[in-house]
């Protein structure tokens, strides 16, 4: 559903928010372990969220990535979908036809509508600071467990 980067910075800004709300800063290479991605993309995506301020980079010894404890919870989903895949999400064909509309329609293109219109509904009233208590308290995870 999401590109894989879009994938990533979700994963990765969850974990930041996470580690912020703890009064932590956390280390490129930290979030790349515990979102199981590789650290030059990961780069690259943190990049495009810390070039819209979804997230704070600083250098140095005691640097790393965080974001501020007072905006955690105005961070929205739809933020951070919208930073690194725009709004392709919501616009483009179930499956994947260049030319899908109202007036040429795919076979599903109008239960689909619904669809997107839902998953818009989510990520823009889905905050950073829900997703991340619930991966404080063991509700959520952000990778999956060798069994």
């Amino acid at each position: 559903m999401f590109s894989k980067a879009c994938e990533y910075g979700i994963k990765a800004s969850i974990y930041i928010a996470l580690q912020s709300i703890q009064g932590e800063r956390v280390s490129l290479k930290k979030i790349a372990k515990e979102i199981n991605s590789p650290e030059a993309f990961t780069a690259k995506v943190l990049l495009q969220l810390a070039k819209i301020d979804i997230i704070k980079s600083s250098k140095g010894p005691s640097g790393g990535f965080e974001i501020p404890k007072d905006k955690i919870d105005t961070i929205m989903l739809a933020d951070i979908v919208f930073a690194i895949d725009g709004n392709s999400i919501y616009e483009g064909c179930a499956l994947g036809f260049n030319t899908c509309n109202a007036t040429k329609p795919c076979p599903i293109h109008d239960k689909f509508v619904n669809v997107r219109e839902e998953l818009k509904r989510m990520l823009q009233n889905t905050s950073l600071y829900e997703l991340a208590t619930g991966l404080e308290v063991g509700l959520t995870f952000l990778k999956q467990r060798k069994s």
